[in-house]
């Protein structure tokens, strides 16, 4: 088991929990990006840079996670995906995507992007917090307590 994750936008006090579980409990993270990323050394943690562009970052960790595999991201597109895959996702403001959401998910997503084109706003996500920093580690370590046992 693998924890990828979707760093072009996953916040740094989420990357910075993840680096703290990945040297606790001896799981690999990669984190993929279109751009430099810079990461604490350690055997447990790595980077792949990817060419930018549309989906590129997600294609890739798609491409390459294995079903049993962990994902990070905000993506609802890549969440359903890995979802497919046999693969779990975690969102960093500390939601779980699971069959039974992910695809209400996106059809909210694709509904509000249908909005947003034809010109109405719909507003973004709301300031990230600390409740939300909590959920995260809080899901993360049930994850890798599982995992482990």
């Amino acid at each position: 088991m693998q924890i990828w994750v979707d760093a072009d936008a996953c916040p740094k006090v989420i990357k910075e929990i993840l680096y703290r579980a990945a040297n606790r409990t001896k799981v690999t993270i990669i984190l993929v990006a279109n751009q430099a990323l810079f990461t604490p050394a350690s055997p447990f943690i790595k980077k792949i840079k990817v060419p930018g562009g549309f989906d590129v970052a997600d294609n890739y960790i798609v491409q390459n996670m294995s079903a049993g595999d962990l994902v990070i991201t905000a993506d609802i597109p890549l969440a359903d995906a890995v979802i497919d895959q046999s693969g779990s996702a975690l969102n960093p403001r500390g939601e779980w995507y699971s069959k039974d959401n992910i695809k209400q998910r996106l059809s909210m997503r694709d509904f509000s992007e249908g909005l947003r084109s034809s010109g109405i706003r719909t507003g973004g996500p709301d300031q990230f917090s600390q409740k939300e920093i909590k959920a995260f580690a809080n899901f993360l370590d049930q994850f890798l307590n599982r995992w482990l046992k």
